[in-house]
């Protein structure tokens, strides 16, 4: 595996993917390959593979069903949710509800946000889930994280060391 994938690379793992997909194998229902076993047959790393899926499930093609992996969507699936675009991910839904309480007040500068254990319990999601959805949040400045302490809402009265 080389140190860097050219640029676009999940692109092309997606089109591979979805050519199986929309040919029947796997078929609807049936689980994909995990992202260790989709990353060395691509000769990717998994941060790439993920891209991949995550181009596929926002095309409703796969879908995430925790405890089991991807699995590929039916034609039902595919179609059940009227709309613009596809439902958010678990972690933005999560990240969206925490900016909801922090515009309404309901989490004040300087207050600390619930902790990753928190979250997983909260949301029944995986760690990582919940951890997404705290950086999404770091990244737009909302809130900062203070090694050792959690992550707190933004301004001045927030703690620094």
């Amino acid at each position: 595996m080389s140190p860097r994938t050219p640029w676009g690379t999940y692109h092309q793992i997606a089109d591979a993917l979805r050519s199986r997909i929309t040919s029947g194998d796997p078929a609807p229902g049936d689980g994909l390959p995990s992202e260790a076993a989709l990353g060395k047959e691509f000769g990717v790393a998994r941060t790439t593979v993920r891209r991949a899926l995550a181009e596929l499930e926002s095309e409703r093609l796969i879908k995430a069903v925790p405890g089991t992996g991807r699995v590929v969507c039916t034609t039902e699936e595919r179609e059940s949710t009227p709309g613009d675009g596809p439902p958010p991910s678990q972690y933005r839904r999560i990240a969206a509800e925490l900016r909801e309480k922090i515009a309404a007040g309901d989490l004040a500068p300087g207050d600390a946000l619930p902790s990753e254990a928190a979250l997983v319990r909260q949301y029944r999601v995986s760690r990582g889930t919940a951890r997404q959805a705290l950086s999404e949040l770091e990244g737009t400045g909302l809130v900062i994280a203070v090694h050792g302490k959690g992550r707190f809402v933004q301004g001045p009265e927030t703690p620094t060391s």
